[in-house]
């Protein structure tokens, strides 16, 4: 498996990255937070599935719903989905993530 990384600064950051690449993909997505990252990971070659771009920052989100608002750059958790003109990602804690854990080990 091979991997690429894009670290951000913040998690406003991150979501904005995420932001610019979910409108073709949905209007929510979901994400890792995983040993004191929050990541997504992007598959590069789908056709092989062994390159994955990494997007990350530093920190950590409660699993839920959060809202993101692109204008402000910022994002609250919420309990539903309610607006089609929102961007919302959904945060996951996951027990055990291998693809995760060799990316972390190799940061």
């Amino acid at each position: 498996m091979h991997i690429e990384y894009e670290e951000f600064d913040t998690i406003e950051d991150f979501f904005l990255y995420l932001a610019s690449a979910s409108p073709p993909m949905k209007n929510t997505m979901p994400i890792n937070s995983y040993k004191g990252f929050v990541m997504s990971f992007i598959p590069l070659n789908p056709s092989v599935g062994d390159t994955f771009l990494v997007i990350y920052a530093k920190g950590m989100l409660e699993p839920g719903i959060y809202e993101f608002t692109v204008t402000t750059k910022s994002y609250k958790k919420v309990t539903e989905i309610e607006r089609a003109d929102k961007i919302y990602f959904i945060s996951l804690t996951p027990k055990r993530n291998t693809i995760a854990d060799v990316a972390v080990e190799n940061m």
